[in-house]
């Protein structure tokens, strides 16, 4: 079959959707489909190394934000469709042209937009809300990355379960495995914490990420301890107003780190080398954060809610949302150095099966686009 892929929503820090984007084509060309790709122009020459044998149609450098980009979707995308005539359109990110003349599969994230209103500002929470609605409504598939976002989804919008498909992430086990001490050495060096133990984080800083209470659990966890462990909050920068009053009554001799995005190379250093990836997240359409941290054979800390327990399963702990609950959970694992290796070695054998795979994820990426054609 000849799908087009409108790749042109991915941010030029590749991260979300882009990642998903990124992983998913190369194996989607692997299982036989005939991928064509539109780009914006910066990411044409990525896409070129990443899947050569992908057709390309680099889009000129004008949707530079969300509105151009937007506009580009409802008229040029058409166009593009009309030209090139593929069997059917995968967008990939919760919109899709009105006139889009052939089949479409429609991938929805996650549903917080619906249950966690809160997380997201008056004006995405509107779009995007709308774009489900619309996308459930008259896609021909839909691709969620969990079934738990499916059952989120139909909890606010009516739609036939059938033409949800449920298509894990995978992790790239060539990037994200465990590391030896001196790469675990050299990445906490760059962050000035040589010879020091700490507490990872790793996500955007968003309001569902539930980091403020993370950050007065780890207080509360260590405050006593002349010892105690760093904190990392590693990703972008985000939008959670509740950050800043957590940072302020952070005592003077206890060391919290924001160091922004860090390099693709260091991710794995990180994730290793943390005494405890915790990942207390409020909701989640699927969380690769917390894969990614058990393919490096991490020590996860995260939460029963929506999606993580189809991740951690049995290979991670577990915690409540509130500062206290999340403190016991810090404290009990800093105490028993036996239990966090045991959940390290667990955690990376669960992430290296067959159900975390890019394969398996494009295999099911493949019965949408069948079931859309039929």
């Amino acid at each position: 079959m000849k799908v087009l892929l409108d790749a042109t929503a991915i941010p030029a820090d590749l991260g979300g959707v882009g990642r998903y984007v990124d992983d998913l084509v190369p194996e989607l060309i692997n299982a036989g489909v005939n991928l064509a790709l539109a780009v914006q122009e910066r990411d044409a020459a990525h896409f070129r190394a990443k899947a050569p044998r992908a057709h390309l149609f680099p889009v000129p450098g004008l949707l530079t934000n969300r509105g151009a980009r937007m506009a580009w979707e409802q008229t040029g995308l058409p166009a593009l469709i009309g030209r090139i005539r593929p069997d059917l359109l995968h967008s990939p990110h919760y919109t899709f042209p009105a006139l889009h003349r052939v089949p479409v599969v429609v991938t929805l994230h996650d549903a917080t937009f619906f249950t966690h209103p809160d997380a997201h500002s008056r004006l995405k929470r509107r779009f995007f809300t709308a774009a489900i609605r619309r996308a459930v409504r008259r896609a021909d598939a839909l691709v969620v990355p969990s079934a738990a976002t499916r059952d989120e989804t139909l909890r606010f919008v009516d739609g036939d379960p059938a033409r949800f498909h449920i298509a894990y992430h995978g992790v790239d086990t060539s990037v994200f495995h465990p590391v030896d001490d001196a790469e675990r050495e050299r990445v906490a060096a760059s962050l000035g914490l040589a010879g020091r133990r700490y507490i990872g984080f790793l996500g955007t800083l968003e309001p569902r990420k539930n980091v403020p209470n993370l950050i007065r659990a780890w207080v509360r966890a260590f405050h006593d301890d002349p010892d105690a462990p760093a904190l990392v909050l590693a990703g972008g920068k985000g939008w959670d107003e509740g950050i800043e009053p957590a940072l302020a009554e952070v005592p003077a001799r206890m060391t919290v780190l924001r160091p922004g995005y860090l390099p693709l190379e260091d991710l794995p250093g990180f994730l290793s080398g943390c005494e405890i990836l915790a990942y207390p997240s409020i909701a989640e359409g699927f969380g690769l954060p917390v894969l990614e941290a058990m393919a490096c054979g991490a020590a996860v800390l995260t939460t029963r809610e929506t999606s993580l327990p189809e991740v951690g399963g049995d290979a991670v702990a577990y915690c409540g949302l509130d500062a206290s609950a999340i403190a016991r959970a810090l404290v009990e694992l800093d105490a028993h150095p036996q239990h966090r290796a045991a959940l390290g070695a667990a955690a990376q054998e669960r992430a290296l099966g067959e159900q975390f795979t890019w394969a398996a994820s494009a295999r099911a990426h493949v019965e949408a686009y069948e079931a859309a054609l039929a």
